[in-house]
């Protein structure tokens, strides 16, 4: 039986470079370097046909550890809850009020970079407590 090596996490969005651009700033992800022949992505898109411009972009983990993040355009919007979405820890290893503190002012720097806050929920004893909230396209996704 073959074991998994890799997992790559794609999104359906209306704008994958924005939505992709987004995400590094979440995760401290980075754009990789343009295919081999080309100086810059803009190079490398311009070199498509019309229809496929604009039409995916990716990103990494810089240390390799994470999964890669794979946008691409579709046709349609966003109309029901996500079944998939990304947990963002952020309050690992603290409890209590330090725990909802980080939450917040992790919430307040994603909001800064367009995401919006859904609700925080609270659970027992705050440890399991976690904000809910939006990307840049209405995708859900958690502070915990």
């Amino acid at each position: 039986m073959a074991s998994v090596k890799q997992v790559q996490i794609t999104f359906d969005c209306a704008e994958p470079e924005r939505v992709a651009r987004f995400w590094c700033e979440v995760l401290g992800y980075v754009v990789p370097p343009p295919p081999e022949g080309f100086a810059t992505w803009d190079e490398f898109d311009r070199s498509l046909p019309p229809e496929r411009q604009g039409a995916a972009f990716a990103c990494v983990d810089p240390t390799g550890v994470g999964p890669r993040l794979f946008f691409q355009r579709v046709p349609e919007g966003k109309a029901v809850k996500n079944r998939l979405h990304l947990d963002v820890r952020v309050g690992t290893g603290l409890v209590g009020e330090e725990r909802l503190a980080a939450l917040e002012a992790e919430c307040a720097r994603l909001v800064a970079l367009g995401a919006v806050r859904e609700r925080l929920l609270v659970a027992d004893g705050f440890d399991e407590s976690c904000m809910l909230m939006q990307d840049i396209e209405g995708n859900e996704f958690c502070l915990d």
